[in-house]
C-alpha cells in the first residue's frame, strides 16, 4: 500500500505524547510535529493565523486522522479540521487514543466521538458515515500499528 498524506488532528495539550507513538509507527506520511514553541507563536498571532496554519498543513493532504482523546471533540480547532476535511472531500477518520499509555498519564478516559456534533441537512449525524475506531485497551498500540493503513485507506475510499 502507498504511504499516504496524512494530516493529525487532535488536541495538543493533553495527548502530544500519544499522538507521537502513533507518528513513530512510520506507516504513514505525515505533517511534521509541530512543537509546543512553534503553536504558542501561531496561537499568539489569532484566529486568522491558526486557520491559515491549519489550512496550509492540510492542503495537500490525502486524509485527516481525529486522534481522540479524553477532550478532543470539545477542541475549536479540532471542530475547525473536521469541518474543513469534510467540506474539502478529504478522507476523514477518528482512532480513539485514550488507551495508549502516556508517560507523563499513563492511560487516559475515553473521550466523546467528535464526529457526533456534526449533523448533514437531513438529521443525520457525520459519525453514521465516518468511523471512529477504538483499539483493543490490552494491547493499543498494536492495534493502531496494525490498522492505521487500512482505516485511512478506507476513509480515502469512501470519499470518491
Amino acid at each position: 500500500m502507498a504511504k499516504r498524506q496524512i494530516f493529525y488532528s487532535f488536541h495538543f495539550d493533553n495527548d502530544v505524547m500519544r499522538v507521537q507513538q502513533i507518528r513513530n509507527i512510520g506507516a504513514l506520511e505525515d505533517n511534521k510535529p509541530v512543537s509546543i514553541n512553534d503553536w504558542e507563536e501561531v496561537k499568539k498571532k489569532g484566529k486568522a493565523s491558526i486557520e491559515k496554519w491549519i489550512d496550509d498543513n492540510m492542503k495537500y493532504r490525502s486524509c485527516v486522522v481525529v486522534l481522540v482523546g479524553a477532550e478532543t471533540a470539545n477542541r475549536p480547532w479540532v471542530k475547525y479540521e473536521i469541518e474543513k476535511a469534510w467540506n474539502n472531500g478529504k478522507g476523514l477518520v477518528g482512532i480513539y487514543i485514550h488507551n495508549l499509555k502516556c508517560p507523563r498519564n499513563g492511560k487516559s478516559v475515553k473521550g466523546a466521538n467528535p464526529f457526533d456534533q456534526f449533523n448533514f441537512n437531513d438529521g443525520r449525524k457525520l459519525s453514521s458515515v465516518v468511523k471512529c475506531h477504538d483499539p483493543s485497551s490490552y494491547d493499543a498500540y498494536n492495534d493502531i500499528k496494525n490498522n492505521i493503513e487500512t482505516w485511512v485507506e478506507q476513509a480515502i475510499q469512501q470519499r470518491k
